[in-house]
């Protein structure tokens, strides 16, 4: 005999899943309340801009990202760690490669895909703004493989 689920008005799931909605509910007015207070903030700073300059473009104004941060590494040191591995390597290796090294090194064994794929990133950009000043890209492939100038 198949026990098939039956909706039910009294059925004790009904009564989380009401509530859970009712909660999630407030915390989107809240939310809504806080947004429409910070536009009314960055109407006043605008004002503000223009008493000073009134041909300022406001609109070229960009928001700001939050830089959430690296959980393994400190500001201002992945270049370093993957110029570390980059010494210590024999041959040219791709950006993963390096990000995995400079885990292994670090001692963290399982990491999160999204914080693996940031600090990936990180590297990739590190790199390309220190390409020609101390590391160089070989060959022409996809994916690029970084080696120390010589």
């Amino acid at each position: 005999m198949t026990r098939a689920f039956h909706t039910k008005s009294d059925h004790p799931a009904i009564s989380f899943l009401v509530r859970l909605h009712a909660d999630l509910g407030g915390k989107l007015r809240e939310n809504r309340k806080e947004a429409r207070r910070l536009a009314e903030s960055m109407k006043h700073v605008e004002a503000v801009i223009r008493l000073f300059d009134p041909a300022y473009e406001i609109g070229r104004i960009a928001a700001r990202r939050r830089y959430k941060g690296n959980p393994w590494f400190k500001r201002g040191t992945v270049l370093r760690r993957a110029l570390d591995v980059l010494r210590t390597a024999e041959g040219p290796l791709t950006v993963r490669e390096i990000t995995d090294r400079m885990l292994k090194a670090k001692g963290v064994a399982n990491a999160k895909p999204d914080a693996l794929n940031d600090l990936s990133n990180g590297v990739r950009i590190s790199l390309r703004k220190y390409e020609g000043k101390g590391v160089v890209t070989v060959g022409e492939g996809i994916p690029s493989r970084w080696l120390i100038a010589s």
